[in-house]
């Protein structure tokens, strides 16, 4: 991932991500237009899937530690 995409949040990239959908769904662009838009979108799906990976992976290492004093 580009570094310059890594510097988006995950809520930035998901607002730029439902507004490229919208302008696809809205029609009326040229197909050079269209492919760049859906480019587009892919690398912003891309950008919110490591955000929520990385959430997860987060989320997951809190509830491991919390459980490892219990297994003592």
């Amino acid at each position: 991932m580009a570094e310059a995409e890594t510097a988006l949040g995950y809520e930035q990239a998901r607002d730029e991500l439902i507004e490229v959908v919208r302008r696809l769904e809205a029609g009326g662009t040229s197909l050079e237009e269209s492919l760049a838009l859906w480019e587009r979108g892919e690398e912003l799906a891309k950008v919110c899937r490591h955000w929520l990976e990385g959430a997860r992976a987060r989320l997951d290492s809190a509830l491991a530690a919390r459980e490892a004093p219990g297994e003592e």
